[in-house]
């Protein structure tokens, strides 16, 4: 069985053929793509593309098969060298980096916090063998290149409770984001709903039916115009965790996130900013054995705390 992807460029999107893939397909590693291109599942116009450097432009259709390879094999132990921010016979909180994909997919069975996590506690496999052997701990995830909280459970107990937690809302999730544009609202929520994009299958967007309730909470920490770029640190407060939720609202109410090369535009592309600057800061949620509400909170790395800096020193 294989999957076929379907997508028109739009004009955030136009360049090279495998660094467009890789913005509407972000699960998959660019070096896996650029396989497929030169194998030739890729095609443009219906024309077979093989060379990854293929400048592909507005409107252009493009459509990619992707073989379905199962992961019949364990998932690969490796080094565990992400931050603790705490840790219990139960649970565990890391500090997740920009660029690590939290479980194995296809294109990304290394280098995966999951990888780290069976190299660190190697009976986690066995442990969670009834249940997707692919995630084992996993109850949330943050996309590739969004850093901060992420907690994992150490046992299966520690799973169910905690996956019941972010399921019925008992957590609080807070995020920090660097965007592009000037706020027209100090503060304010979203409610809508967020499906599929009517015509980019690998986008989300907002919705009239056929999505799920989303809810957001924003407000302007600061803001500033800095060489004659209009910039907001805004705070945002996530109740339910769609895919792509908080890059989806912001953009909707004209802030893009800088480095969003998918929900922005090249006006949000800065030079020396590799990822969208989108940092999962606070994380609150009760203990799996105790139901102590716990909250922990993610240090700044490097490529964020440039410009928090910036927006929040005083003149």
């Amino acid at each position: 069985m294989k999957n076929v992807h379907n997508f028109t460029v739009d004009e955030t999107a136009s360049g090279r053929l495998d660094r467009v893939l890789a913005l509407f397909l972000p699960d998959y590693s660019r070096t896996y793509l650029q396989n497929l291109i030169k194998n030739g599942a890729v095609s443009v116009d219906k024309t077979v593309i093989s060379q990854p450097r293929f400048a592909v432009k507005k409107s252009m259709l493009v459509q990619i098969t992707i073989p379905e390879t199962p992961q019949t094999e364990a998932v690969i132990a490796e080094n565990f060298e992400f931050d603790i921010l705490y840790e219990d016979q139960s649970f565990l909180v890391i500090d997740k980096p920009a660029g690590v994909v939290v479980h194995p997919a296809p294109g990304n069975y290394e280098g995966t916090v999951v990888n780290a996590l069976i190299g660190r506690y190697p009976s986690m496999a066995k442990d969670f063998e009834n249940e997707d052997s692919n995630r084992p701990g996993i109850v949330h995830r943050l996309d590739k290149d969004t850093s901060g909280c992420l907690a994992v459970a150490k046992t299966v107990e520690a799973k169910f409770k905690l996956g019941s937690a972010f399921a019925d809302r008992k957590t609080g999730k807070t995020y920090l984001a660097i965007c592009r544009g000037v706020p027209r609202q100090i503060s304010g929520e979203l409610k809508n709903l967020i499906g599929r994009h009517p015509v980019n299958r690998q986008k989300m967007a907002i919705v009239e039916r056929n999505g799920k309730e989303a809810h957001s909470a924003y407000r302007v920490i600061a803001q500033k115009v800095i060489d004659g770029i209009p910039l907001a640190l805004i705070e945002v407060k996530i109740f339910t965790g769609r895919t792509h939720q908080i890059r989806v609202h912001l953009s909707s109410i004209g802030l893009p996130i800088i480095g969003d090369e998918l929900y922005g535009n090249r006006n949000c592309i800065i030079p020396g900013v590799e990822r969208q600057l989108l940092h999962a800061w606070k994380l609150s949620l009760p203990h799996p054995l105790t139901g102590e509400i716990m909250t922990f909170t993610s240090p700044f790395p490097a490529d964020f705390a440039k410009f928090y800096n910036i927006l929040t020193e005083k003149r």
